[in-house]
C-alpha cells in the first residue's frame, strides 16, 4: 500500500490553479515544493464545463463577484487558468525531472485518463464530487490510490461514495478528512474526525488543509493522518482564487518541518526503553540502603532501611526478599543492602 498508517505523513503541495495559467509560474511552484521537502505537486484539471451555462451567465463564483468587475468575467478567468492535457504532460515531465510526484485533481471523467498515461501515482477526487458516482467509478478503475476528500459530506454519503469505490475495485483508498471553507476557522476544524473517519470505515485517513498557519496539520499529524495536503502559493498577494489562504514557502517550509518532527515524536506504540533511559533508569531510582549502621545478626526491617538513589541496588520493588531477614555481617550506615547481605528463614 501507498498509504500506511504509521508513517510519515505524505505531503501534498497543492497548486491547483495557483500557477495562474502561467507554466514558467508552475515549473517555479514545482521546484519551491521539491525544495521545501514536499512528496507531491498537485494540479487541477478542470476546464470551461466545470460550471454549466447559469453560472457564467450570473457571472459569480464563491467570494470573486466578477459581476462587480471589468477587467474579468468568471468564463474568462476560467478558460485561461485551465490547464490542458498537453500542459499537464508538461507539467507531470518537469515533476519527473524535479524529483517530485506529479498529480492532479480530475473533475470529469475524461480527466481520470491523462492522469494515468503522465504518471500519477494516485487519483484525488475533491469534496465536490463525493457524490459524482460516474468520476468515482472512472477513478476506481484506474487500478490507482484513491484518495477521497470528505468535505461538506454527510456520514451516509461518504459511506455510500466508499460503496462504489469498492465495487469498482478501487485497489486503495484513503479518506481525507476537509472543511469547504476557504480559510477554515480554527474552531470549525473538527480535526477529531480524523479519528472518527478511521473508526467508523476503517480506511487510513488523511487531512486536507484548509487553514491559515501550520498548526492543524501538524496536530493532524499527531492523530494519525497518512496525508497532509495544504494549498502552496508562492506570494499570496497574487491575483487568482486560492492565494490569499495558501502557504506561501515559508509557511509551507514551517509546516512539513513542524509534521516531520511531530511524527518522530510520536515513536511506536510498543512499551520500549531504549539505551539512555536505561542508564538514567539506574541514575534516577533508588535502592535499598542502610539508614544506620546494622550489626551482624540484628534483623532487616523498614526502621533500619531506607530507599536511595543511585538505582543499582536492590530495587526497593524486591524489599520483601530481605525484610525480616538476618545481617549476615556489619552494614555500614548508607550502604547498600544486597540478597548476599541477607538469610531469610524461608530461604534457607
Amino acid at each position: 500500500m501507498m498509504f500506511r498508517e504509521g508513517q510519515r505523513p505524505y505531503v501534498i503541495a497543492e497548486i491547483g490553479a495557483n500557477h495562474n495559467g502561467d507554466l514558467a509560474l508552475a515549473r517555479e511552484l514545482i521546484d519551491s515544493a521539491k525544495a521545501l521537502g514536499a512528496d507531491s505537486a498537485k494540479f487541477q484539471s478542470w476546464d470551461i464545463n466545470l460550471f454549466s451555462k447559469k453560472v457564467y451567465e450570473d457571472n459569480y463564483f464563491l467570494s470573486d463577484d466578477y459581476r462587480n468587475r471589468t477587467d474579468y468575467t468568471l468564463k474568462k478567468i476560467v478558460n485561461e487558468f485551465a490547464v490542458t492535457r498537453a500542459e499537464l504532460g508538461e507539467l507531470a515531465a518537469y515533476c519527473t525531472k524535479a524529483g517530485i510526484d506529479f498529480a492532479s485533481t480530475p473533475f470529469a471523467e475524461d480527466q481520470v485518463e491523462p492522469l494515468v498515461t503522465f504518471g500519477a501515482p494516485f487519483v484525488k477526487i475533491a469534496s465536490m464530487d463525493v457524490t459524482n458516482d460516474r468520476l468515482l467509478r472512472v477513478a476506481a478503475e484506474t487500478s490507482l490510490p484513491v484518495l477521497l476528500s470528505t468535505g461538506m459530506a454527510e456520514l451516509g454519503e461518504i459511506d455510500r461514495a466508499l460503496a462504489i469505490l469498492v465495487q469498482a475495485k478501487a485497489k486503495e483508498i484513503v479518506l481525507l478528512h476537509c472543511v469547504a471553507i476557504y480559510p477554515t476557522p480554527p474552531s470549525e476544524l473538527n480535526l477529531r474526525n480524523i479519528t472518527m473517519l478511521r473508526n467508523q470505515f476503517g480506511y487510513a485517513v488523511g487531512f486536507s488543509d484548509h487553514s491559515v498557519g501550520v498548526e492543524a496539520s501538524i496536530a493532524a499529524t499527531a492523530l494519525g493522518a497518512v496525508v497532509i495536503e495544504k494549498h502552496f502559493t508562492l506570494n499570496n498577494n497574487m491575483f487568482g482564487w486560492d492565494h490569499k489562504m495558501s502557504a506561501d514557502p515559508k509557511t509551507l517550509g514551517d509546516m512539513i518541518k513542524g509534521i516531520q518532527l511531530a511524527h518522530s515524536m510520536l515513536g511506536s506504540d510498543q512499551r520500549r526503553i531504549g539505551p539512555t533511559e536505561l542508564l538514567q533508569r539506574q541514575s534516577y531510582r533508588r535502592s535499598v540502603v542502610a539508614a544506620r549502621d546494622i550489626r551482624a545478626g540484628e534483623k532487616i526491617g523498614a526502621d533500619n532501611t531506607v530507599y536511595r538513589r543511585p538505582g543499582t541496588g536492590l530495587d526497593p520493588s524486591l524489599f520483601h526478599l530481605v525484610n525480616g531477614g538476618t545481617a549476615l555481617r556489619d552494614i555500614p550506615y548508607d550502604t547498600m543492602i544486597s540478597l548476599n547481605d541477607v538469610v531469610v528463614a524461608d530461604r534457607q
